[in-house]
């Protein structure tokens, strides 16, 4: 039936001008796209974009315009999709600033805060001789500007480097795991 949003399809992937985008997208990433895409219909290609996303972090440690696109292109979706999901999630870095070996993001919310995370911040910051928003000159750390809430509470104050949750934190566990880094 006409109009029946049961038989309508978003985006098919033949709408999707092929522009060659895609080629800049590594075998790892074209190999995690294909485990993504293939837990979802033919139709439903767009869901598999954050996993792609996540892929594309993974090797480069943000996301530029470039690497977006070829993630909409491979994926059939527009480009616009693929910016919407990077823009709206904190655990994507769209600035090439943080193409930092280790992402270190610190829990800024009121948990946390009320239970020292500005003293392990100002700590973080002495340590590594960088501010908020910033990476060490030989890329090896980058400081997040502002992680608002990451859900673990009980064990604030905490912090997560590449998405490796800390918690219970003190200045000298702050060292042991940022020292113990590889």
């Amino acid at each position: 039936m006409a109009g029946d949003i049961t038989t309508k399809t978003i985006h098919p992937v033949s709408r999707i001008r092929k522009t060659g985008k895609a080629d800049l997208l590594t075998a790892f990433e074209r190999a995690e796209l294909e485990k993504w895409l293939a837990r979802y219909p033919e139709d439903q290609r767009q869901s598999a974009v954050l996993g792609a996303l996540r892929a594309v972090m993974h090797e480069d440690h943000y996301l530029s315009v470039p690497k977006m696109e070829a993630v909409a292109e491979y994926l059939g979706i527009p480009p616009i999709a693929v910016y919407e999901v990077a823009s709206f999630y904190s655990m994507f870095e769209l600035d090439e600033k943080a193409a930092a070996k280790y992402s270190i993001s610190v829990c800024t919310n009121v948990s946390c805060m009320l239970l020292g995370s500005d003293d392990i911040l100002a700590h973080i910051e002495s340590k590594l001789g960088i501010k908020l928003g910033d990476a060490t000159p030989d890329r090896r750390f980058f400081l997040k500007k502002e992680e608002e809430c990451l859900a673990a509470c009980c064990g604030a104050p905490m912090m997560q480097v590449n998405h490796v949750y800390h918690t219970d934190l003190t200045p000298e566990k702050v060292d042991e795991i940022l020292d113990g880094l590889e």
